[in-house]
């Protein structure tokens, strides 16, 4: 569970970077996902999922 919270943790800090350092950008680029096509907000985070898994499996190994 210690190691759960340091990974959702550090998620969190890293999530957290853009709109603490850019703000402004964040805004507009928020703007530019919520014109993004559902289908390609989908195949986007279905890639990120995996290389995310690809990542944890190679970094457990």
């Amino acid at each position: 569970m210690e190691f759960f919270l340091c990974v959702v943790g550090m998620v969190m800090i890293i999530e957290g970077l853009p709109y603490f350092i850019f703000p402004a950008k964040m805004k507009v680029w928020i703007q530019k996902i919520l014109v993004t096509p559902e289908g390609a907000l989908r195949r986007l985070g279905l890639v990120l999922m995996a290389v995310g898994l690809l990542l944890v499996y190679f970094g457990r190994r």
